[in-house]
């Protein structure tokens, strides 16, 4: 039965290899080689993330980046024009990436791993721009911080509610105090109405 709910978990997600690069460490019993795979895992609804891991061959590494893409996944907010909100600029490492929102029918405009994340995340219409390198796991990684770092909608509802709830009460203050204030000078008339008034005296 677990095995069927995880086949039909991974029926939802694309998954897409991105990198396979053979690498070695060196040890004091000489060089060891290995094998890092980078793979991107979305539904093209919201949700994307990025798996990396090694091993002694490709279909392990393979593996084990399947595994891990699928741990840490989140959502990021997508627009009626299936666009990102608000431009926005990220930097990791020597890579920095540019995201833009595009109308719709302007399509992905965008290169290197950053098409392939913007597409497995469900984006249609974005322009976007790499600067200082092409590697593609920096890219990758950059465009997957960048589109964290958005704020869903529910944040900028609460700023409004927020807002709106600190006007009622200022307006609410000054209600009082023009109230206070007007109660003051009522006081202060009946007071004056209500004191004797003095009699002139006369000069000898």
């Amino acid at each position: 039965m677990r095995s069927w709910n995880k086949d039909k978990v991974k029926k939802e997600f694309d998954e897409l290899l991105l990198e396979v690069r053979r690498v070695t460490r060196v040890t004091t019993g000489g060089r060891k080689m290995s094998f890092r795979a980078t793979i991107l895992v979305g539904n093209k609804k919201g949700k994307i993330w990025i798996g990396l891991a090694k091993g002694p061959d490709v279909q392990s590494a393979v593996a084990k980046a399947s595994r891990e893409a699928y741990k840490e996944m989140f959502v990021v907010p997508l627009t009626r024009n299936q666009t990102v909100p608000y431009p926005t600029t990220t930097k990791f490492k020597a890579c920095e990436i540019k995201l833009l929102p595009a109308n719709a029918g302007t399509g992905l405009k965008a290169g290197s791993s950053v098409r392939a994340v913007l597409e497995l995340a469900g984006y249609e219409n974005v322009l976007s721009k790499i600067m200082w390198s092409n590697n593609k796991l920096n890219n990758a990684l950059t465009t997957i911080k960048a589109l964290s770092s958005y704020k869903h909608a529910d944040y900028f509802n609460k700023l409004v509610v927020q807002k709106l709830q600190r006007e009622t009460s200022d307006e609410g203050e000054q209600k009082r105090e023009v109230s206070s204030a007007v109660k003051e000078i009522q006081a202060k008339k009946e007071a004056s109405k209500a004191a004797p008034k003095k009699t002139p005296t006369e000069k000898k």
